[in-house]
């Protein structure tokens, strides 16, 4: 199991940083912003290899499931 930020949703933040770094906003004055998009994926194969029984609840949740 994983649940960490979304990585795109980072690539795009730090983009927009970036961008108000280039039009002469000093880094200073930028606020400092978490993740707003957090996901949760579930790797079933390797849940099955080492005997954990995740809860069918839990795979509905998930916003990714590898099997």
């Amino acid at each position: 199991m994983s649940y960490g930020p979304n990585i795109v949703d980072l690539s795009r933040q730090s983009a927009t940083y970036v961008d108000r770094i280039l039009k002469g906003t000093t880094p200073a004055e930028l606020p400092v912003q978490g993740p707003t998009n957090v996901q949760l994926i579930i790797n079933g194969n390797t849940a099955k290899a080492i005997g954990l029984a995740v809860p069918p609840a839990l795979f509905a949740r998930a916003d990714e499931v590898i099997e």
